[in-house]
């Protein structure tokens, strides 16, 4: 983990939300699926804040949304990061299906192009608008997931932690629906303490009994949670 200071250069709307393109030293860029703890000395902004990465940018990356409404080009902010356990990409894997069950599928996007690196074809379930998706990268609605899952060799899921019993029990414990051996799932939920206090707030219901998504996740196998 690392400390830093970093930079707000640009505003992107994408798929009709906000992005943001930061830079900052290269040590504090996420892979995808970790985060990061940002926190500056606006009182409006609370603190911190855990940010995703969803593409790469010159001296820096590009966060997905959501981001505060305070940011602006030129606000100086403070990193702490990369936090937490991203996802796998199986450089085997080439039939590859991301999955978003939340308010955007940005936070799946840094997985495209090194599916594309390796030659992968890419479905992309979900049933949001897409803005300037690569050609090779197909859009499903989330009504064919059963197909896509039998089809694919891995699977990347970003759902909402409340969302997870309607993810176990309608979607992977259908008898049709055959699960990729390597399957992951960013679980979005409360991320404040960054994996220092262990409040709990992030706490994630698993086989086991429960593990925190602030430092064991937030991305975590389907085997742990299905």
């Amino acid at each position: 983990m690392h400390m830093g200071k970093g930079r707000v250069v640009e505003m992107i709307l994408g798929d009709g939300l906000r992005h943001a393109r930061l830079t900052c030293a290269e040590n504090l860029i996420p892979s995808p699926g970790q985060y990061l703890l940002v926190g500056d000395d606006d009182s409006r902004v609370p603190l911190p804040v855990p940010i995703f990465y969803t593409d790469s940018a010159p001296e820096g990356f590009i966060a997905a949304a959501p981001i505060p409404d305070a940011w602006r080009p030129g606000r100086e902010i403070y990193l702490r990061g990369p936090l937490g356990r991203g996802f796998e990409l199986p450089s085997s894997a080439r039939r590859i299906g991301l999955v978003t069950l939340t308010d955007s599928a940005a936070r799946l996007y840094g997985l495209i192009q090194p599916a594309l690196k390796q030659e992968a074809a890419i479905a992309l379930v979900s049933d949001l608008g897409m803005d300037n998706l690569p050609d090779e990268v197909e859009v499903h609605p989330v009504s064919s997931l059963s197909e896509i899952i039998e089809w694919a060799d891995y699977v990347a899921l970003d759902v909402a932690r409340e969302n997870l019993p309607v993810l176990r029990e309608q979607i992977f414990n259908d008898k049709q629906a055959k699960v990729p051996i390597k399957s992951q799932v960013l679980v979005r939920s409360p991320l404040a303490c960054g994996g220092i206090a262990e409040c709990g707030a992030c706490a994630v219901t698993v086989k086991s009994g429960w593990k925190m998504a602030c430092k064991d996740g937030p991305v975590f196998d389907w085997t742990e949670l299905g």
